[in-house]
This record gives structure tokens, C-alpha cells and sequence, in this order.
């Protein structure tokens, strides 16, 4: 992705008495101490970007508030340094893991081993036949359908529209994709969890609009902006570009920009990349849907506390723990802003 680096956070040292405390007394008071250790947990993502960053954010409000350590695991290239990480986490006796699937089919067999040695949750993206016990996150489909709302508003009139995204492989891209795409054809609203997936290469025609292609590039930066570029050159009547990942949209705009069309064709996407939502204040935007990811991080530790003090309770019925999503416009993008400042300040204080 778009930063080349590799964080991992230890938020408080743990003081205890040299042979007063074993591993399974862990989250307990020491015995000669009278100290309490604190649970160890970790919070794995799918890949480095600045959201990512807005997550760690989270991780380390709750670390703070519910007294735990948390490392934060950010991998670098994919699905392989994904699974070692979760195998050396597994190793160092790590008690609880928060992580976003790169693969949710394709990891389901390893997740189910990792959920039979250690609390697993899933945010961001889940893996919903896995053993996880519960999935912090959005309704990815009701979102994308309010970003197909989003395409609406910045084309009433109808138009050519092509959606982009990182790979398609990750169950949240997909409901994405077909929300938007549902949206604009003014089709039925499907339950999450019973959604039914178009095919990928393939025109979706409605009425007044039409969703020409879905263009991944596998967290290629350059791919990303060569796809925009070669949209914009191959279809001279393209009205919007729809950004599923934080990434997407800025490239989509770097690319409308150099092609002198900013303004002509609308962009509309997923998340609060700053170069976005300055493209949202300056009006060569149209919005964004923000899932607020610091609530990722913060509910995934409070989740895993819970989980290990014993505490079920924090499980809901469905597996689902939802943080909802704030659609962003140029009628609220500064108080959003705001908000989004404050949590990168957060996550760049130092333990």
C-alpha cells in the first residue's frame, strides 16, 4: 500500500514479580505482587495505509481505558505476511487477535486453527464461515449502497460510471461493489449475509445508469492511478469514478487531474484519505463514506478484554458488532475533519 512501513505497538510494560504470576493466571492478581497482569492481545490488518493508522488510533484509546497490551501488525505484502504473523502471534502465546482476512474463503481452514488456540475476532472484513467469534465492523452493503446515493447526488442525471478497488477477494469489497451497483439500479435491498454477487466482467445497465467495469489492482499503487488513467482515456463519456479502498479515490482524482477533467467527471469513494476530503471542501469531489475505523480499533480490544475476563455477553446474537458509517459532504466535512485530526494525533503519541 501507500506507506512502506511496519508498525507494532506495546502500549504499557507489565510489572510482575519474577515466578509470582504463571501464563494461566494472566488477567488475575499476582499472587506476592498484588499486582494484576495485564491481557495480552494483538490487532492484525490486511495491509500498511493511513487508515490503518486511524485503527491503531483506536487500539491504543481502549488499551489505555481497559488495561491491556495490544500489538499492532501491519502486513506489508499480502496474504503470506498476514499468516506469519498470526503463526508467530500464535507462538509468543498471544491470547486474543483482532484481524481483517485478506481471503476470507481461502483463510478459513487457517483461521479456524488460529480460533482453536487463542480468542479470534474478525474487523473490517470478515470470514464469516470461520469459527471467529464475532465480526467488529460496517454493514459493508448498506454502505455501498449509500455510496451508490452518493453517486446520485453528483450525477442526477444519469451517467457512465466505473468502480475501482484493491482485489475482490476480501468479502468487504465485494458487498461494496454490489451495494453500489444495486443502488444505481435501483434493485431491491439484500440482507447481509444473503447477498447475492453480480459477476465482475460484465456492463450493468439501468435506467439512468450505467456501471461500465470494476478495475482491481491488488494494492498496486501504480496500477491503481494506470487504471484511472486508462478509463478516463477509454471511455470519453465516463460521468463518475468510485473508489472502494482509502487509496482509490485520491489516484482516480491524481488521474481526472492530469487529464484536465477535474470537475467534469465526479468522484465518490470510501474512507477519509486527506486528499479527499480536500477534494470534497475544494467541490472536485462529491463525499465519501467514512466507517470511522478508530472504532475498529477500539471495539476490537474492548471485545477481546471481555473474551478473556470470561465476559460472552459482549456477543450479540448475529456475530455482528456494527460501528456504523457517516457519510461525508461538503455540508459536514469540516466538522468531520476535525474529528478525523484528532484521532491521527492520538495515534501518533508514543507509549
Amino acid at each position: 500500500m501507500n506507506k512502506k512501513m511496519t508498525i507494532a505497538a506495546t502500549a504499557i510494560a507489565v510489572a510482575i514479580a519474577a515466578g509470582c504470576t504463571k501464563p494461566s493466571d494472566e488477567g488475575t492478581a499476582g499472587a506476592d505482587s498484588g499486582t494484576v497482569a495485564k491481557h495480552k492481545i494483538a490487532y492484525v490488518t490486511n495491509g500498511i495505509d493511513p487508515f490503518w493508522d486511524l485503527c491503531a488510533a483506536g487500539v491504543r484509546q481502549a488499551e489505555a481505558e481497559f488495561g491491556v497490551e495490544c500489538e499492532v501488525h501491519f502486513p506489508p505484502k499480502g496474504l503470506a505476511d498476514q499468516k506469519s504473523i498470526l503463526e508467530t502471534l500464535l507462538a509468543k502465546g498471544i491470547k486474543g487477535i483482532a484481524v481483517s482476512p485478506i481471503d476470507a474463503d481461502g483463510q478459513t481452514k487457517f483461521l479456524n486453527e488460529v480460533a482453536s488456540r487463542t480468542a479470534l475476532i474478525t474487523h473490517d472484513a470478515d470470514a464469516p464461515n470461520s469459527n471467529r467469534q464475532v465480526y467488529v465492523g460496517t454493514d459493508n452493503y448498506k454502505a455501498g449502497r449509500a455510496l451508490g446515493q452518493l453517486v446520485k447526488e453528483a450525477i442526477p442525471g444519469g451517467g457512465e460510471v466505473m468502480i475501482f478497488v484493491g482485489r475482490l477477494e476480501q468479502l468487504n469489497a465485494r458487498q461494496r461493489r454490489q451495494g453500489v451497483i444495486d443502488e444505481l439500479l435501483d434493485r431491491p435491498h439484500q440482507a447481509l449475509g444473503q447477498v447475492k454477487f453480480d459477476e465482475v466482467a460484465k456492463v450493468f445497465k439501468g435506467d439512468r445508469y450505467t456501471v461500465l467495469d470494476t478495475r482491481t489492482d491488488n494494492f498496486v499503487m501504480d496500477t491503481a492511478k494506470s487504471n484511472a488513467e486508462d478509463a478516463i482515456t477509454k471511455h470519453k463519456d465516463l460521468a463518475c469514478m468510485v473508489g472502494l479502498f482509502a487509496y482509490n479515490p485520491p489516484r482516480c482524482l491524481a488521474a481526472i487531474r492530469e487529464a484536465g477533467k477535474l470537475g467534469q467527471i465526479k468522484v465518490c469513494g470510501f474512507d477519509e484519505d486527506d486528499d479527499l476530503l480536500q477534494a470534497i471542501k475544494d467541490g472536485h469531489a462529491h463525499g465519501t463514506i467514512s466507517q470511522q475505523p478508530w472504532k475498529y480499533g477500539y471495539q476490537s480490544v474492548r471485545v477481546l478484554k471481555a473474551l478473556l475476563d470470561g465476559d460472552t455477553s459482549v456477543i450479540p446474537a448475529n456475530k455482528f458488532i456494527d460501528v456504523g458509517f457517516k457519510v461525508v459532504t461538503s455540508k459536514n466535512i469540516e466538522a468531520f475533519w476535525s474529528e478525523k485530526r484528532k484521532m491521527v494525533a492520538l495515534g501518533a503519541k508514543k507509549d
